[in-house]
């Protein structure tokens, strides 16, 4: 799912379940190494949600969090943001980052 300033809100802050977000940009090499990790995460863990934000196109969803390195990655439990991280990282470790919040 790609998240923008108009579905943002209802999509993420207002999801009965929780959301990852992925905020990235396609010229980011770590995005590209993470980008692939997300998807399948996404598609393996039915209890999260899993969707990006490129930080180009949607710059003030970026401010609204204080992005300042990418990819940043926010997990968000009933709207409220419970883990920011950044960086790449192996795909058991973004599961176990997610699994401990669930």
């Amino acid at each position: 799912m790609d998240y923008t300033q108009d579905n943002f809100d209802s999509q993420v802050l207002q999801s009965g379940k929780p959301v990852l977000v992925d905020f990235w940009a396609p010229w980011c090499g770590p995005c590209k190494v993470m980008g692939p990790i997300v998807e399948e995460l996404g598609a393996e863990l039915i209890a999260v949600i899993v969707g990006k934000v490129n930080v180009d196109e949607h710059s003030t969803l970026a401010q609204r969090f204080n992005i300042l390195s990418i990819p940043t990655f926010i997990f968000f439990k009933g709207g409220q943001v419970v883990d920011q991280f950044s960086g790449s990282m192996s795909k058991e470790a973004l599961r176990a980052r997610i699994e401990k919040h669930l």
